[in-house]
């Protein structure tokens, strides 16, 4: 049973009955770049270059590029891998080449840990010994290609215990500056949503949330839905802040089910930012044929969305109905009561 005191929710909701005025607070937000296909056709030569993203336009719209993916491996496979080969093999050498530029230009460079690929959690988990002896090579890695932060991509079961144990040594031993982001699927960070990862994220980020920038939700392969800001919100409405949590999509319809053309994802960021002025941003699966422009110009992905970002961020005099106003407002004035009763049904009823 759920009591609430009508008279004052009638004096809270009043003030959104009278006419409004809505001003969206212009603010930065993440224009996050997943760079896995470093050479087209499967080409040991024909180089998918980063250096458009920061040269091809007066603006440089992304800010952080993630080459991925990273895996820990054993002795015979080199420790550390970068797909398929060391991160030191010279089909590597414009990656790095690359990073470095984007660095200088004002661009964070990190690396996405794990993926799909299984492995990886279970050597950086495990009793000490064991993750001494695979955190270590990872460290190595980190300080040799001047890697910023690391995106841990955990799509196995991992216990909570060693997951915090990484993030713990990773800020230990390379400083409150460096990086960590995490990128569920979008479900993980709503109660009662589904999850690969095994630990609750909820649970991850009441004991390591001011270790944690932000969370690079993966809102498509059926685990969220960016055609819409409805998953969004209800991951905002369970606790997350707006800031911490960036919109992950496919840039591609080749890349993966759930792809959702530019047209319908506009007002749907647009909504967002405009909502949130602290919206966490975007992320984008991935880098080498994002449209609009394709292979041809893949950098065009990043400008277009922080064109729109930026464009729902200065809406902020266009003409909404008077009952669009109520609904939002209330929607953000109640997010605390919904919590607390969805979380209710879910622990008692459910």
């Amino acid at each position: 049973m759920v009591a609430c005191n009508s008279a004052g929710l009638f004096a809270r909701i009043l003030p959104f009955l009278v006419p409004l005025t809505c001003y969206a607070q212009a603010t930065d937000h993440r224009v996050v770049v997943y760079y896995q296909t470093t050479h087209y056709n499967g080409s040991t030569t024909n180089n998918v270059s980063l250096l458009p993203l920061i040269n091809s336009q007066p603006e440089i719209s992304v800010t952080h590029v993630l080459i991925g993916a990273i895996h820990v491996v054993t002795e015979e496979q080199g420790w550390i891998r970068l797909n398929d080969y060391t991160p030191d093999n010279p089909i590597f050498d414009h990656v790095w080449n690359d990073a470095a530029a984007l660095q200088a230009a004002g661009v964070t460079v990190m690396t996405m840990v794990g993926g799909a690929a299984a492995g990886s959690w279970p050597r950086l988990g495990g009793d000490e010994a064991n993750f001494e002896l695979y955190y270590g090579h990872l460290h190595d890695f980190v300080g040799t290609y001047n890697i910023q932060g690391l995106d841990l991509d955990v799509e196995q079961s991992m216990p909570l215990s060693d997951i915090i144990r990484l993030i713990d040594r990773l800020k230990a031993d390379f400083g409150d500056d460096f990086i960590i982001s995490l990128a569920p699927v979008a479900s993980a960070l709503t109660e009662g949503g589904g999850n690969l990862s095994g630990f609750d994220y909820f649970e991850l980020e009441a004991q390591r949330g001011s270790s944690i920038d932000f969370y690079n939700g993966q809102f498509y392969f059926g685990w969220g839905d960016a055609s819409s800001p409805a998953d969004y919100e209800d991951i905002i409405d369970d606790g997350f802040p707006a800031e911490k949590v960036v919109m992950g999509q496919l840039t591609n319809p080749a890349n993966g089910n759930g792809f959702v053309d530019l047209d319908r994802v506009l007002p749907v960021i647009q909504e967002l930012t405009a909502e949130n002025p602290t919206f966490g941003g975007v992320a984008g699966w991935e880098y080498f044929n994002s449209l609009p422009g394709g292979e041809n110009a893949p950098w065009e992905w990043a400008a277009w969305m922080a064109d729109a970002m930026e464009s729902g961020a200065s809406v902020v005099k266009r003409e909404i109905s008077s009952t669009e106003k109520l609904r939002r407002s209330v929607r953000k004035e109640y997010r605390q009561l919904r919590r607390e009763v969805k979380h209710f049904y879910r622990s008692y009823i459910a």
